[in-house]
């Protein structure tokens, strides 16, 4: 484990978007973080969360990354942060990205070997789902002997990006780990009614491209199955394979999270399910800006992996049930 510099932190962000502009101000207000760059190719949205903090935030732009920075966020669409997370780990900052997307994910995980050799962290997918799904998972198995199967799902859109990501991952084929190897199955298939935590409730949920099991998985040895699924209506599943109709809005609504885990304890086989809401640009956010200090405060273990992987995990969801997201249980009952 390699430690931060004890110093108030310099911190760069890429993306002002509805994430990204949370995690400005979020990381700004901290007395850790010293100087906080954002940048973002839309100069109208960068101006206008520079203008909404104080002289502690400032504009940059490009992918180089200054020496100086001992912590980058990447918030910026997917597609784009492998490219700025190698710029920042070239320049020896500890990096935490937010993608969910597959091919992005497999090529962040791919720089493990690099950013052990510049002696830095790489988190990968430090969001909403995946991100505190993938900390949840880790808690959850706590409670268990062996945990065998992991079922992930969530409900709604962030920002503009995160609609369209919603969208295409409908229409592509999802990853699956099954008995020791990765299946693919269709986008669209594999319904199922998923229930969420209030005011969410029940969403029929389906298969997508969502990179959840790339993390969970080398996180848990010996798991035997690991799903991800994301609600979706009628409309959304005809439309998926055509462009996107109407321009989506600026933040969704009320979003959920949902963590199935399936294992033994003892010789009895037990479920454990938790969960979480918000509106899932601000949940992101918060589990980034809370990731990114904690790696300043506490340090980080040099290479790529989720936040399955993360060893004081429990400190991190105290931060992150601190900001205001805080994970709840689904416990059953018997009607009387």
């Amino acid at each position: 484990m390699t430690l931060l510099k004890a110093k108030p932190a310099n911190v760069v962000v890429f993306g002002a978007g509805a994430t990204g502009a949370r995690i400005v101000r979020m990381l700004s207000a901290s007395p850790n973080v010293n100087h906080v760059e954002v940048r973002d190719p839309d100069s109208t949205r960068l101006r206008e969360i520079i203008n909404s903090c104080d002289d502690s935030v400032t504009a940059g732009r490009g992918l180089r990354v200054p020496e100086t920075t001992d912590a980058a966020v990447v918030a910026s669409p997917p597609g784009t942060q492998a490219a700025a997370a190698h710029a920042a780990i070239s320049a020896g900052a500890a990096v935490v990205t937010t993608s969910s997307d597959i091919g992005e994910t497999r090529d962040l995980l791919a720089m493990d070997q690099f950013a052990i050799r510049k002696k830095v962290g790489l988190v990968v997918g430090a969001g909403f789902m995946p991100g505190l799904t993938c900390l949840l998972a880790r808690a959850g198995s706590t409670e268990l002997d062996l945990v065998d199967e992991i079922h992930v799902a969530k409900a709604g859109t962030g920002g503009p990006a995160c609609a369209r990501q919603h969208h295409r991952a409908l229409s592509s084929l999802s990853v699956d780990w099954r008995d020791g190897r990765w299946m693919r199955r269709p986008g669209g298939s594999g319904r199922e009614l998923c229930w969420f935590p209030e005011p969410v409730a029940g969403r029929d949920c389906y298969r997508g491209a969502l990179s959840d099991a790339l993390l969970l998985v080398p996180a848990f040895a010996g798991i035997e199955r690991v799903t991800a699924r994301l609600a979706a209506t009628r409309r959304d599943r005809l439309t998926a394979p055509l462009p996107m109709m109407r321009r989506p809005h600026p933040e969704g609504g009320v979003g959920a999270i949902r963590v199935e885990l399936r294992g033994r304890c003892g010789i009895e086989r037990h479920v454990v399910v938790l969960g979480a809401q918000a509106r899932p640009a601000e949940g992101a956010a918060i589990v980034a800006a809370a990731t990114a200090l904690h790696l300043i405060n506490r340090g980080f273990v040099e290479g790529a992996s989720g936040l399955a992987s993360i060893r004081d995990f429990k400190d991190l969801l105290s931060d992150i049930s601190d900001r205001g997201l805080r994970p709840c249980r689904f416990e059953g009952f018997i009607a009387s």
